[in-house]
């Protein structure tokens, strides 16, 4: 008879040890996880039940955490991640402009006039050009940005009277924070990591030897000190 429970036990065991190796990694340390937290659970519920609930509380809610049932936070690496997507929008009277992060496109549309919703992706240089001269110098300065980055080579095709390039640099209101979140591509309430983070991608993008602007450079600057003094 102890011979037969020894052979037994020995099956089990042979088998436990089989269906170990068999088992995926990952599922088998969720469940080894999610049996230490009922574990941990029933002792903390004993604990408790006894009076001892000094011990009881952080056991539960060690418990808690290893079966799933609490937030997990954001970890530094998870921070430290660029999220794709984003975008900075800036927005003049006469046009909307746009800066992808990832690539550094620019893309955009104008607001008012006979080209009113077009895309400039859809406007040929001459249009663009002839543009210049009947916008605001904040719109102007838009323009110019979006086609130093599409055509570095333009301002060599374009006549000296022909409106571009104004000798004084554009002039706009107070930055309000609606404006400066957009401007570096967050949603309200980022905190000081994310503006810092948004910030020095920008500037890397609109680097002049990346076909930066000026002109954007100098808003992302002023987006940023905005949101930074709001945490000061």
């Amino acid at each position: 008879m102890t011979l037969l429970l020894g052979i037994a036990a020995l099956a089990l065991v042979l088998a436990a040890l089989w269906l170990f190796i068999q088992a995926d990694p990952r599922q088998l340390a969720q469940r080894v996880q999610t049996a230490a937290g009922i574990v941990i659970l029933l002792v903390a519920g004993y604990l408790g039940v006894t009076g001892r609930l000094i011990a009881a509380i952080p056991l539960a809610l060690f418990a808690a955490g290893l079966l799933g049932w609490l937030p997990q936070p954001a970890s530094i690496a998870a921070r430290m991640r660029k999220t794709p997507g984003q975008t900075s929008r800036v927005r003049a009277a006469a046009v909307e402009m746009e800066l992808d992060h990832d690539t550094g496109a620019m893309r955009g549309k104008m607001l008012i006039g006979k080209y009113q919703d077009v895309p400039l992706e859809a406007l040929d240089r001459p249009t663009l050009t002839g543009i210049l001269g009947d916008v605001d110098p904040e719109s102007r300065a838009l323009l110019e940005a979006y086609l130093d980055r599409r055509e570095p080579g333009w301002r060599e095709h374009v006549e000296k009277d022909a409106g571009a390039g104004s000798a004084e640099p554009p002039r706009h209101g107070p930055m309000t924070e609606e404006e400066a979140y957009q401007i570096l591509g967050l949603e309200p309430g980022a905190g000081n990591f994310e503006v810092r983070r948004a910030h020095r991608t920008l500037m890397k993008k609109l680097h002049p030897d990346q076909g930066g602007s000026n002109y954007l450079a100098a808003r992302v600057n002023q987006a940023k000190d905005i949101l930074l003094r709001r945490h000061r």
